[in-house]
């Protein structure tokens, strides 16, 4: 049989009436992860069920001899068919992205300790005012405060792979139209059930103005201002609502220069990739620099 996917052959070990015989078996390719699992990445092409239903029984049969734990198979939405067998033979759906689902299947007879999906969405909102104490707000023409009338900070979510920090400068770019620089994380809001019941993380982060002639997007913005701070405090709905004043206390305070943020700070992880570390005092290597000299 020839297959349009990743197909590798072995050799298994059967059992005949007097002897033993080698069979020479057709498997799904797999790598190695650093779990003790295997994961299998299909091609981009349509595969009959009866043919992936073999080349899987065979495969997890393999991965059993071997001592295998996890098994992740990742399916392209072309592979949509394939889904009904895989769930048969006891898979389970992990996560799904708009071109492909990810399954999973815990092959020891004990506890399944594959990593669960992520749990937790990351949203910034922006407090940007300039030398007039005026802060940019946005009124939105969607959401939970379409028609309410409520003047509040850009907001919005962070894409994968983008720092906090420039999604905060690219969020107010898109909404207002504002170039501004990112300066610090003041605070961050956990919340829990929020959105398809995953948790969900609020950063409000303090930028800079580099520009200040307001150009609103249409398509989610009704309407975009500078607005003194005072009169954005004074709303009903950030008097009345707990965290949005607290947030409102906050940014006063910051303006004031009462209160330290969280700078972002380039920094090596231990995998060695680049990441930002946000601490409010950024010159803490040099402090620890010059103590140990």
């Amino acid at each position: 049989m020839s297959a349009p996917t990743s197909v590798m052959s072995a050799r298994r070990t059967v059992m005949g009436e007097n002897e033993r015989v080698q069979q020479q078996v057709e498997l799904l390719s797999s790598v190695d992860d650093l779990y003790g699992g295997v994961r299998v990445d299909m091609k981009h092409h349509p595969m009959d069920s009866k043919a992936f239903d073999t080349l899987l029984k065979a495969s997890i049969s393999q991965w059993k001899q071997q001592g295998k734990r996890g098994v992740w198979i990742k399916l392209p939405i072309e592979q949509v068919n394939l889904v009904e067998v895989a769930v048969k033979e006891g898979f389970r759906y992990h996560h799904a992205e708009p071109d492909y689902l990810m399954l999973v299947y815990w092959i020891p007879e004990t506890t399944d300790t594959l990593p669960a999906n992520a749990s937790r969405r990351v949203g910034i909102g922006a407090f940007v005012m300039n030398s007039q104490r005026e802060v940019l707000v946005v009124m939105e023409n969607g959401g939970r405060f379409k028609g309410t009338g409520v003047w509040k900070f850009p907001t919005g979510v962070v894409n994968e792979g983008e720092d906090i920090s420039t999604a905060a400068v690219r969020e107010v770019k898109e909404e207002t139209g504002i170039d501004a620089e990112f300066v610090e994380v003041l605070a961050f809001r956990e919340s829990h059930k929020s959105f398809f019941s995953k948790s969900d993380l609020f950063f409000v982060c303090m930028l800079k103005p580099r520009s200040f002639v307001i150009q609103k997007q249409d398509q989610e913005v009704e309407a975009a201002q500078w607005m003194p701070f005072e009169e954005y405090a004074a709303q009903p709905f950030i008097r009345e609502h707990e965290q949005f004043n607290y947030v409102a206390k906050i940014c006063l305070a910051k303006s004031d220069k009462s209160y330290a943020g969280f700078s972002p700070v380039s920094a090596a992880t231990s995998s060695g990739k680049t990441g930002c570390l946000y601490c409010n005092n950024p010159d803490i290597h040099l402090l620890t620099s010059d103590h140990q000299q």
